[in-house]
C-alpha cells in the first residue's frame, strides 16, 4: 500500500478545495493520504483516511511529504519528512515559494508524477547547530535554510567574534549574522547581501547582517569547516533562530557551534531543469537581449 502525507496550509479555504482535490485523486489511484492531527478537522473526512501526531514519527512509511502551501509550509514539512528519510515535495500556493518545486497552476501534473512515480530525488544540505552557555549545550537543532543570531534588544547592537575552523576572522557590532546552506542563499541571506549559490554546491555562508566593521563581508567555507559565533560576554543578549521556525533566547556569552547537518533532506524534484531557468523566474530577472551561445557563432 502507498502512502502520502499531505501537509497543507489550512489558513485559506482555496488551500483546502485543492488538498480534498489531491487526496482524492491520490485515493483513485491507489495512494492513501496521512495528515496531520492539527489539520485533520480543518481539512475534513475526505482528506482523513490516516491521522497522526505532528512529530518526528509522522512520515514514516511514507513514500513522501506532500506540501501545499508557501515556503514556511514547506519547512514545516521539511521537520517532518528529515527524520523520517523520505523526500518532500513541495507545490506553492504562497507568493515566491522558492523551495517548491511546483506552482498552484502545476498541481495536477506534480499529482500526476507521483501516481506514476515519475520522479527523481536529490539531497539538500542541511545544518546542526548547538549553541552553549558556559560550556554547557542549551540548545541543539538544525536547519535547512539558514541559522540567524540576532540582537534581542532593538535598540542595541550586537557584538560578535566569528570563528571558522577553531580560528576567529572578525569581531564586529551587527543587528546579526546569518549562516546558510545553498538551499538557504535565496532565502534571508539573500536579503542580508550574500550571494546566490546553486544548490548542488557545497558549502557553508557566512554573511553579517547591517555589521558596523570595515571587514564584514559574506563569506562561502568549505561544508567541512566549523563556524562558530561568539556573542561578546559584556554585552547583549541575542535570538538564536533556525529557518525562522524554532527561536531561542540567549545571554550575553553564549557560543552557537555550526557544522554540516548529519542527515540531508531529500527533495522530490519532477524535471530536470537548471538552477538558473529557477532562479531567473522566481526572481522574475530581465534576460532580455540574450540570444545565446549559437548566436555567437
Amino acid at each position: 500500500m502507498r502512502e502520502v502525507l499531505l501537509v497543507v496550509h489550512t489558513g485559506h479555504q482555496s488551500n483546502i478545495d485543492l488538498a480534498r482535490q489531491v487526496a482524492g485523486r491520490l485515493a483513485v489511484g491507489g495512494v492513501t493520504t496521512r495528515v496531520l492531527d492539527d489539520e485533520a478537522r480543518d481539512l475534513g473526512p475526505s482528506c482523513c483516511t490516516k491521522v497522526v501526531p505532528a512529530d518526528d514519527h509522522a512520515a514514516e512509511g511514507t513514500e513522501l511529504v506532500l506540501v501545499l502551501g508557501g515556503d514556511g509550509t514547506l519547512l514545516r514539512g521539511a521537520e517532518l519528512a528529515r527524520p523520517a528519510r523520505v523526500p518532500v515535495l513541495g507545490v506553492n500556493l504562497g507568493r515566491v515559494g522558492f523551495l517548491a518545486e511546483a506552482d498552484s497552476d502545476a498541481l495536477h501534473e506534480a499529482v500526476g508524477h507521483v501516481l506514476e512515480r515519475d520522479y527523481f530525488v536529490e539531497e539538500r544540505m542541511t545544518l546542526d547547530l548547538i549553541a552553549k552557555v558556559n560550556g554547557e549545550v542549551v540548545v541543539k537543532t538544525w536547519a535547512l535554510n539558514e541559522i540567524s543570531v540576532e540582537k534581542l534588544i532593538r535598540e542595541r547592537i550586537l557584538e560578535v567574534v566569528v570563528e571558522v575552523d577553531g580560528r576567529p576572522v572578525s569581531a564586529f557590532g551587527c543587528d546579526g549574522v546569518l549562516c546558510a546552506t545553498p538551499t538557504g542563499s535565496t532565502a534571508y541571506a539573500f536579503s542580508a547581501g550574500g550571494p546566490v549559490v546553486w544548490p548542488d554546491v557545497q558549502a557553508i555562508l557566512v554573511v553579517p547582517s547591517n555589521a558596523h566593521a570595515l571587514f564584514a563581508r559574506p563569506l562561502v567555507v568549505s561544508p567541512k569547516s566549523h563556524v562558530a559565533f561568539e556573542i561578546e560576554a559584556t554585552g547583549h543578549p541575542a535570538a538564536l533562530s533556525a529557518d525562522g521556525r524554532r527561536t531561542f533566547e540567549l545571554p550575553a556569552g553564549a557560543r552557537i557551534e555550526i557544522v554540516e547537518g548529519e542527515v540531508p533532506l531529500k527533495v522530490v524534484r519532477l524535471r530536470q531543469a537548471p538552477f538558473t531557468d529557477r532562479l531567473v523566474e522566481k526572481f522574475d530577472l530581465p534576460v532580455k537581449g540574450w540570444r545565446g551561445p549559437s548566436a555567437a557563432g
